[in-house]
Formats: C-alpha cells, sequence, structure tokens
C-alpha cells in the first residue's frame, strides 16, 4: 500500500484533485481494494473534510484497508515524495527560475493538471448523478462557484435544501428515493 500511494505521489502533478482519478484506478481496478461505489462515498467524504483531498482519500483507503496503521502508511506514502520532490525542486529553481524555458513548461503542466480535474469531474459526474435533477443541480453549482463568486460551502447547503425539498417532494408525490441524483 505504502508503495503505490509513494508511486502515485510521485508521478502526479497538479494536486490532489488530478489525483483523484489515479487513485481511483488503482483503489477499484487494479488492486480491487474497494468498489466504484465505495471509491465514490471516499471521494464524497474526502472532499468534504478540510485538507487535499488526495491525502485524505489516502487516509480513507489505507483506514478502510488496515484501519489506523494503514491510514499511517498511506498518508505517509503518497505525502513523502512532494516533500523530498520540493526541496529538489527549490534547490533546482533557485537558479533558473527566471528562464523562458522553465516558465514555459510551468504553463503546460497547469495546462495538464487541468485537464485532469476535469477529466476527473466528467467521470464522477457519470458515476454520481442519475437524474436531470443531479445534473441540473451539478451545473448550477458549477455555474454559481465559477461564474458568481460564490463560495462552494454555501453551494454544497443550498444543494443540500434543494436534495432535501426534492425528497420531501417526492415522497409527497409517492415518489421512490431512487429517484435523487
Amino acid at each position: 500500500m505504502f508503495w503505490s500511494f509513494f508511486k502515485l505521489g510521485l508521478f502526479t502533478i497538479g494536486g490532489g484533485m488530478a489525483m483523484i482519478p489515479l487513485i481511483q484506478d488503482i483503489a477499484v481496478n487494479k488492486r480491487r481494494w474497494m468498489t466504484d461505489e465505495e471509491c465514490v462515498d471516499c471521494i464524497a467524504v474526502s472532499q468534504s473534510l478540510p485538507g487535499v483531498i488526495a491525502i485524505n482519500m489516502a487516509t480513507y483507503i489505507g483506514y478502510h484497508l488496515k484501519k489506523l496503521p494503514g491510514s499511517i502508511v498511506a498518508t505517509i506514502g503518497v505525502n513523502l515524495p512532494s516533500y523530498i520532490i520540493i526541496i529538489i525542486v527549490v534547490e533546482i529553481l533557485h537558479g533558473i527560475g527566471d528562464n523562458p524555458y522553465v516558465l514555459g513548461a510551468l504553463v503546460g503542466i497547469k495546462a495538464a493538471a487541468t485537464g485532469l480535474i476535469a477529466f476527473s469531474a466528467y467521470r464522477i459526474g457519470r458515476q454520481v448523478l442519475k437524474s436531470a435533477f443531479g445534473w441540473i443541480l451539478a451545473a448550477a453549482a458549477f455555474g454559481v462557484i465559477t461564474f458568481g463568486g460564490v463560495n462552494a460551502v454555501f453551494a454544497i447547503l443550498a444543494g443540500m435544501a434543494a436534495g432535501i425539498k426534492k425528497t420531501k417532494a417526492d415522497a409527497g408525490r409517492g415518489g421512490k428515493k431512487d429517484d435523487l441524483p
């Protein structure tokens, strides 16, 4: 488990959100540590907690597998490469940080990380959003956060309220719980 998360932390660029599809692939497809549904729950819980989602996911998966020792091992595994790389990069960039090729490479890395995050959002959306209501709510949350400057916490709270209201309305009409997003 340590080596799986260490390699993940070593070779993933773009932060925690960019790591989601890779963690999902390792935990569900390659290692079969959890099912798709359990991984979606892991993502939801990890996103709702403070801190970097990739670290939260590693901790969650480690705990899922081996309780406290597993969570410690997985968390150290995913974090350790970052510490090592940051020390090395700071030493290297100290002398070449203004180089136009280095600056251009960083722009390319940011673009690739943005693509990974977009892919992750699409993949999770396909798994979780199962109704028109869910897709509309997700699009509305994206819009108000991205273009309206609304804090994500308020968008989450509004989504919770809308989901509860829809559940009550569906219950009043004899709807099923499965109709939820």
